[in-house]
């Protein structure tokens, strides 16, 4: 299934999609997508309604996508976790995943306008699986057992302000936590439809200009790796959101390559997951 929201920021209207391609409301079964709808097995609820036939469809045409996943309570991203993305910006491979939090608020929908911080010259893009937690995880006893608490899959826009992020702090919060860095979206695909998620292709343009073409694959630390690996230092629960890294291709790491500028667009793309497109605007 494709759990979504659609309608205005802060009114937006629980739905999922098929693979047929129609759109039912989930109001009946929750307000929205997020944190208690996942802890009361919520997509479970949804599967049994959508097979019952107890949904109305609704037509989403000419309406805003949002994120879907409603107030994530944290956003921990994965840094460096792509050898070619670690060798293009001069790091060494790491020998354990490189942790830091994203600013939950930055959370916007797939095709929201990017605000460009004020003062910024140097405004990235980063594709990346997003891997959205389904049911409590602490202290799993190994990767096999992360797959039972992941809720599903989508497309994160890792937005970053480099500058800010490499040159005025130690730590890299300044340069991530800018309103409006974390588009996500369109849905959150289940995983009973993503056979492997580390056989998916990512892919960004940035002005028409492929930039980024690689392959979770090639993730140095996997999903399942990641899932267990933070369990043990935090507790993740429902509606949590990991960004697990960017493959090569950043503004960063292609020297002569122009940073974001107002009016600029970015069109992300996953294998099974969508498409998200945003044009960036000053601040």
């Amino acid at each position: 299934m494709k759990l979504m929201r659609i309608g205005a920021p802060g009114a937006e209207t629980p739905a999922v999609r098929t693979d047929g391609g129609e759109t039912f409301d989930l109001s009946a079964l929750t307000r929205d997508i997020d944190r208690e709808f996942l802890a009361a097995g919520g997509v479970d609820k949804v599967r049994a309604a959508l097979a019952a036939g107890e949904l109305p469809e609704i037509d989403p045409a000419g309406l805003r996508i949002g994120a879907p996943v409603a107030r994530p309570g944290k956003v921990v991203c994965v840094g460096l976790n792509y050898r070619d993305h670690a060798e293009e910006t001069g790091a060494a491979i790491p020998a354990r995943p490189v942790v830091f939090m994203k600013d939950p608020s930055t959370v916007v929908g797939p095709y929201d306008t990017v605000l460009i911080p004020r003062g910024s010259t140097k405004t990235d893009w980063e594709v990346e699986l997003a891997v959205v937690i389904g049911s409590e995880a602490r202290y799993l006893a190994d990767p096999a057992e992360a797959a039972s608490h992941i809720a599903g899959y989508a497309i994160s826009n890792d937005v970053s302000e480099r500058e800010f992020q490499l040159e005025y702090s130690a730590q890299w919060d300044l340069g991530k936590s800018c309103e409006t860095f974390n588009p996500l979206g369109p849905w959150l695909v289940t995983p009973d439809e993503i056979a492997d998620p580390q056989a998916l292709g990512l892919r960004l343009v940035a002005n028409g200009e492929l930039r980024q073409n690689g392959d979770t694959k090639n993730m140095i630390f996997d999903v399942a790796y990641l899932v267990w690996y933070l369990s043990q230092y935090m507790v993740l629960n429902p509606g949590d959101v990991i960004n697990t890294g960017t493959p090569a291709g950043v503004a960063l790491g292609l020297p002569g390559t122009p940073y974001l500028r107002e009016g600029d667009t970015v069109e992300l793309s996953i294998d099974g997951l969508g498409t998200q497109r945003q044009t960036f605007s000053n601040a």
